[in-house]
């Protein structure tokens, strides 16, 4: 197997799943573009938005189920089902890995997928045939922090291992909620939200680590777009796992007007990741 690229997802609403528009249709199209290009991976080692900890820690569970943390949705959301195996071995292997890294690492047995892992898992292998090892991690790190510990997982990318950071390029529900929901999906996009996400395009195409590191003050409404941190903080996991090249925004659009549905490839063959 070639040494794999390593990506930052945003995920969007859970109706993504139903409904998912260009992202999702990107979606359908990655997983098959990645097993022809890179082989199939090994595991998919998952850093989500929604498992947040104290300090990080593997669910190496043996299966996993999707976990449905969200509510007021379409009920055919609670019905869909994604029980993708886990990853016990590799679990060991990450704990080793950030323990030569100096960063703590909890293994418990285990599982449940959240929505931020499933739903666009679901598209990319819907046969839920690839192993899963969500990694759960602390919220108040700083993005420095996260792209250290992405530096520490960074061997895995040479064994077989897909590394995927799950959150939203832009995430302030309160824009989206104060403008309806379902109605409103195809909404033009906002000023702030195009400005935000072309600064982030710009910086991460020239490895700019210390504007990005800095978002929140340096990023044309940084604070506005990212209320808090958590949905933007595992783009630092993939980019830091992605050994520090320049970040390649693969796809790109919206829905609401303000939520980006943006998708980041790094590494050494970010290039040959599919866009569109």
């Amino acid at each position: 197997m070639d040494r794999l690229p390593t990506l930052y997802i945003s995920h969007g609403s859970p109706m993504t799943a139903l409904d998912g528009r260009e992202a999702g249709a990107y979606w359908q199209r990655l997983g098959p573009a990645i097993d022809a290009t890179f082989g199939r991976p090994k595991a998919v080692l998952a850093i989500s938005a929604h498992s947040l900890t104290r300090e990080p820690v593997l669910l190496a569970a043996p299966k996993h189920e999707a976990v449905y943390d969200f509510g007021g949705f379409d009920e055919a959301l609670y019905r869909m089902r994604y029980d993708a195996p886990g990853a016990p071995a590799l679990a060991a292997r990450v704990q080793q890995l950030l323990a030569a890294a100096g960063l703590p690492a909890h293994v418990v047995a285990e599982g449940g997928l959240d929505h931020g892992i499933w739903v666009p898992l679901r598209s990319l292998w819907p046969d839920a045939d690839v192993p899963v090892l969500p990694l759960a991690w602390p919220p108040n790190w700083s993005p420095e922090q996260l792209y250290t510990l992405g530096r520490a997982l960074a061997p895995l990318a040479d064994e077989g291992v897909l590394i995927v950071g799950s959150g939203a390029i832009t995430h302030n529900l309160r824009r989206v909620f104060a403008q309806g929901r379902l109605d409103t999906m195809d909404r033009p996009a906002t000023p702030e939200s195009s400005a935000f996400r072309a600064w982030f395009a710009d910086k991460a195409g020239a490895a700019d680590w210390d504007a990005l590191f800095a978002y929140r003050s340096q990023a044309p409404h940084g604070a506005l777009m990212h209320p808090t941190d958590e949905h933007l903080l595992p783009f630092y996991v993939a980019a830091g796992a992605g050994g520090g090249t320049p970040g390649r925004r693969v796809h790109d659009s919206l829905t609401f007007g303000d939520l980006g549905m943006d998708v980041y490839a790094f590494g050494e063959r970010a290039g040959e990741v599919l866009a569109g």
